[in-house]
């Protein structure tokens, strides 16, 4: 929390400066306050103009508290009062855990685990659409794009893919059963191969490139050993994959098989084929991500497979990106992965109803205009102006009360704004008028847009389309 000879000014509107007084003394900071209303009714509107005209005394503020909907340009505003200056957060029910995300401060710019990002049908994709794939995931968090190989399909561009991915600047892997295309994939300059057995272990020794290991016989972790034991004789790097099995075909018993290579060797470098689970599996691939994450944290486990194959699961690679860099904060911290980041919150929201049915009727009766509020709680979708409050679960029971049919623009601004209000009150999601409704990570990027336009030769960069 900040330092208790701290002393902060809230600025406020005519309507909140109630609720900020009996939230701020609820909260009892070790901080010292001052609320200062500026003369206007709603809060949201204020700007940062508006305070340089009307704020005369900043009473001894070490650092001043704006609504988080006040628009204008804070970095000028504080240099011309000499004082800091923060936005609040958009809801003053949010203002506790504002004061304590701020107190916590996490770091999201550091991470352990490197994302392999796998185009599974490589063969039968041409070389420039692999490139624009590994734009793609590149720009989603992938630290490594895997080259797949297809059983009994012919690759006649495979040594083409690698180079031109490597003049790219990608970190490439192959990946097959098959000896060929590893030592093929390997010459060709891959950094990784998966997957080696002990019996194809003599690949390691014809390459430049890290082997990753799995078990000779499915389950068999014993059947690592002499492999491991090689590698580490001849002091080459490597990592080893235990396999992460699907649901309801060994997956429990292979989170054991994990839990236990990792007891048995404290210090391999392990993998994680984490698509096994969020392609096989028809739910939200955020929720599994970030499971799958905290026992790669907890096991230290320092490198995932991911894809994007399943419509379902295509924002598993920033998924699994959002939920790395979290789990590293919570190990870093040595707290609970809660109230970090909120970008894994796609369908839901940790506070949707920031207000109850009560205090919304006590918003209502203060209001003297006819522009319409909406607002949800618990109890449904509520909308209110001078003439009175509705409230219902259902939109279309509401219009008939608000009297807009001869105004099309109003109608349809209030059906959009009544649309998301619905959707965020059968969700648990937070609603907010006049803003879009958030989706954490899961609408941060459309799929293949971004740096993938106008491929040219090996050699040459990518750019985007003048």
């Amino acid at each position: 929390m900040s330092e208790a000879s701290e002393h902060f000014l809230f600025l406020t509107g005519k309507l909140a400066e109630k609720q900020l007084t009996l939230i701020l003394e609820k909260m009892q900071p070790e901080f010292t306050y001052t609320i200062h209303q500026l003369g206007l009714k709603v809060a949201a509107l204020m700007t940062t103009e508006m305070i340089s005209r009307r704020l005369k005394d900043t009473f001894n503020a070490d650092k001043i508290i704006l609504p988080g909907r006040c628009r204008g340009d804070i970095a000028s505003l504080s240099a011309e009062l000499g004082i800091p200056i923060e936005r609040g957060p958009e809801e003053l029910k949010d203002l506790p855990l504002y004061f304590g995300k701020a107190a916590q401060n996490h770091d999201l710019s550091k991470y352990k685990v490197k994302i392999f990002a796998e185009i599974v049908d490589a063969p039968n994709i041409s070389v420039e659409d692999v490139v624009k794939r590994a734009f793609y995931y590149k720009k989603n968090g992938a630290n490594v794009i895997d080259i797949g190989c297809l059983p009994e399909t012919p690759f006649p561009h495979l040594e083409e893919i690698i180079q031109t991915l490597k003049l790219e600047g990608f970190s490439v892997s192959i990946d097959s059963l098959e000896d060929d295309d590893l030592l093929r994939g390997g010459k060709a300059g891959a950094d990784y191969m998966l997957s080696l057995t002990n019996k194809s272990i003599w690949i390691a020794d014809e390459v430049d490139t890290t082997p990753i290991l799995i078990p000779e016989t499915h389950g068999d972790l014993s059947s690592l050993e002499q492999a491991i034991f090689v590698l580490q004789t001849k002091n080459k790097p490597f990592i080893v994959d235990p396999i992460l099995d699907p649901i309801h075909f060994g997956f429990t018993e292979s989170i054991v098989r994990n839990y236990n290579f990792r007891q048995q060797y404290p210090d391999v470098e392990m993998m994680m084929g984490v698509g096994n689970i969020t392609e096989l599996t028809h739910a939200d691939t955020s929720g599994m991500n970030t499971l799958l994450l905290g026992m790669c944290s907890e096991l230290n486990i320092n490198h995932i497979l991911a894809t994007e194959v399943s419509q379902h699961a295509r924002r598993a690679i920033s998924e699994a990106d959002h939920a790395r860099r979290i789990m590293f904060a919570a190990a870093q911290n040595n707290t609970l992965p809660k109230h970090i980041d909120s970008s894994l919150m796609t369908i839901h929201d940790s506070s949707p109803f920031p207000y109850q049915l009560d205090e919304i009727k006590e918003f209502a009766a203060e209001i003297k205009d006819p522009s319409f509020r909406i607002q949800s709680s618990p109890d449904g979708i509520h909308i209110y102006n001078r003439d009175g409050l509705h409230t219902a679960t259902d939109p279309f029971e509401l219009f008939p009360k608000l009297q807009v049919e001869s105004d099309g623009g109003h109608a349809f601004y209030l059906g959009v704004e009544l649309a998301r209000a619905e959707i965020a009150w059968q969700l648990g999601k937070r609603f907010n008028q006049d803003q879009p409704l958030t989706w954490g990570c899961a609408t941060e990027l459309s799929e293949f847009t971004v740096d993938m336009h106008s491929f040219k030769p090996a050699g040459t960069t990518l750019e985007k389309k003048k």
